[in-house]
């Protein structure tokens, strides 16, 4: 039987995925590499969404040089997730593209708003230097550095507003340069440096020019730089000089609960406008949340607080709900998935949704807080003064139970629009309660992720029936579910539908075969609002694929990503996607 896709990305280093790439055309059966589609980052085929995906990427190793995401995540998404190098056979997490310079990025290219991981918002970002008329001025991904390359973007950077250099083997000897631009670069606002090995003494050198009085910047990102509590004390004195500072990810460096109690005492000092600060990863403890509080006190403007893969457990979530409730600040944003988070804090959780009508994401996927403590989560949801848009719960162990309570909030919590239930035991009669409250004239929800929740083709006829009626609902991850063909065809009727919206579709590893594919066909074809379709691991075979193709010929089909990750079919089919890709460019078929 053949592994889930999240199962084999975790045994395969970005190393392996990198040869495979090389080898190019293979035999029959094995396809060519395909070109990663970009959006990518956020609705990575992992089993966890967009955010979860960090956790295990991180568990490859710092030495991989991942780039992470958030939820958003919400950022979130931010929060931006590696896909390692992919071709024909591999996972759907897998993709890699090739940047100016010929060399591999292997980074997932983050859309401005579709962390398909799941949600949340990211950037964009093809490798090479890319320059735009809006946000971005350059932006170039895992591309090695020598000295004529560098010397040739010196010049360049003296007159952009962005600068994203992520995995480009950057060391401590490029952030003497990189001080000496921000300091002559009053137009820079955003730096991004993520997965390079920069050290602290490279995060010292940086500091210099982020402390001359003609820097402006607004946006840091130094995630997986290897610093250390050593870099604080100068992070610190940044947080306290420069008020144009709003954002700073430091998440994926060991600064440990000392540094950032250090880090902390910077986002008291009153020139401090900080208002995102992203922690994930960086083996903080209980004992931190004492200075987070305090600072929180301090900080009315901070906005978006991410504190998630950390030890904190239940005594100090609870400890910094608390403090949440009374600080000043009008948070927006709280991820706190993977911190060891039972039942037991989820009514402290409530409160602060109950409490924070400016809270609208929140994400506390990865904790074992069951059935018991989602009924609490959801007192807080149902609260008049919860505004709550997108609510994160992936792997809670959550079962049908929860979907009665949950139910509830979808009927009647008109501002929620985001929901990942993915990796829970909802069963198909969860399922048919989540989708009656969906057909509530209140439930305005535009995203549901329920990948993997044991759904079957029981389920299927109440799913169509909400997208007959709901005209909000635009995304559906429905994929590693066992749906069959019976269950597809009867979902294809409510896709059909004219109030349908879905834009889209996820249904890999659904047990399909080649005799869904003309009704999936026909969809394509019909309905012009579905632009992304996801039909990965299931067994299509070349009749099946030769028919989606022929579909996307069609000039009514408006598809822009078809995703058939780990299909496997003969030169024949090879020959016609090559065709398609030349007849169809605005078409990404991703393999």
């Amino acid at each position: 039987m053949r592994e889930k896709g999240w199962k084999r990305r975790e045994k395969r280093g970005r190393k392996e995925w990198a040869e495979r790439k090389k080898e190019g055309r293979g035999k029959k059966g094995e396809g060519r590499g395909r070109e990663k589609r970009e959006g990518i980052e956020g609705r990575e085929y992992s089993k966890k969404g967009r955010r979860g995906e960090k956790k295990e990427v991180k568990e490859r190793g710092r030495e991989e040089n991942t780039e992470k995401r958030g939820k958003g995540s919400g950022e979130g998404g931010a929060a931006d997730a590696l896909l390692p190098v992919r071709r024909r056979g591999a996972t759907p997490q897998g993709g890699a593209e090739r940047n100016g310079t010929g060399g591999l990025c292997g980074r997932a290219v983050t859309a401005a708003r579709r962390a398909w991981a799941g949600p949340g918002p990211g950037r964009g970002g093809t490798g090479g230097d890319l320059f735009s008329t809006f946000k971005m001025d350059l932006d170039i991904q895992c591309e090695e550095m020598n000295p004529s390359r560098w010397a040739e973007l010196l010049s360049t950077m003296k007159s952009c507003s962005t600068i994203r250099l992520d995995d480009c083997n950057l060391s401590s000897s490029n952030c003497k340069d990189l001080s000496s631009i921000i300091h002559t670069n009053p137009s820079l606002k955003e730096l991004k440096l993520n997965n390079n090995e920069l050290g602290d003494a490279g995060i010292e050198y940086l500091c210099k020019g982020l402390l001359t009085p003609s820097c402006s910047l607004q946006k840091l990102w130094l995630q997986n730089c290897n610093l250390t509590s050593a870099s604080c004390e100068t992070l610190r004195s940044v947080l306290s000089a420069q008020p144009s500072l709003t954002e700073l990810h430091v998440g994926d460096n060991k600064l440990g609960t000392t540094g950032v109690k250090v880090l902390c005492q910077g986002l008291m000092n009153p020139n401090c406008k900080l208002q995102k600060l992203q922690l994930e990863y960086c083996e903080l403890t209980a004992d931190i949340v004492e200075a987070l509080n305090a600072a929180l006190q301090a900080k009315p403007t901070l906005k978006e607080l991410s504190l998630s893969n950390n030890t904190l457990g239940d005594t100090a979530v609870k400890q910094l709900c608390r403090g949440l409730v009374e600080a000043s600040c009008d948070l927006e944003l709280l991820h706190l998935e993977n911190c060891g988070i039972t039942s037991d804090s989820c009514r402290d959780i409530s409160a602060v949704l109950s409490s924070k009508p400016s809270l609208l994401d929140l994400a506390v996927g990865d904790n074992k807080i069951g059935d018991t403590g989602l009924a609490l989560l959801c007192q807080g949801l149902l609260h008049p003064n919860c505004k709550i848009q997108k609510l994160w719960l992936w792997d809670c162990d959550l079962t049908s139970a929860s979907c009665k309570d949950l139910s509830r909030v979808f009927s009647t919590k008109e501002t929620l629009l985001e929901v990942s239930l993915i990796d829970n035991n909802l069963r198909d009669s969860g399922m048919e309660m989540l989708c009656q409250a969906l057909k509530d004239p209140k439930a305005h929800l535009q995203e549901l992720w329920v990948r993997e929740c044991g759904l079957t083709a029981a389920c299927c006829k109440a799913v169509s029936s909400v997208l007959s009626v709901n005209k909000h609902l635009q995304v559906l991850h429905i994929g590693e579910n066992k749906l069959g063909n019976a269950g597809v065809e009867i979902l294809c009727e409510g896709l059909l539908h004219p109030n349908c919206n879905i834009h889209s579709l996820w249904l890999g590893n659904c047990d399909i075969t080649a005799a869904c594919c003309a009704t999936l066909a026909n969809v394509m074809v019909t309905k012009q609002n579905l632009t992304e379709l996801d039909l990965s691991y299931n067994t299509l075979e070349d009749e099946g694929v030769m028919k989606l193709c022929e579909a996307v010929r069609n000039p009514n089909c408006k598809m822009q990503q078809l995703i058939l990750y780990d299909i496997f079919w003969g030169p024949e089919v090879d020959d016609e996607l090559k065709a398609l890709e030349e007849a169809r460019p605005d078409v990404k078929i991703i393999s």
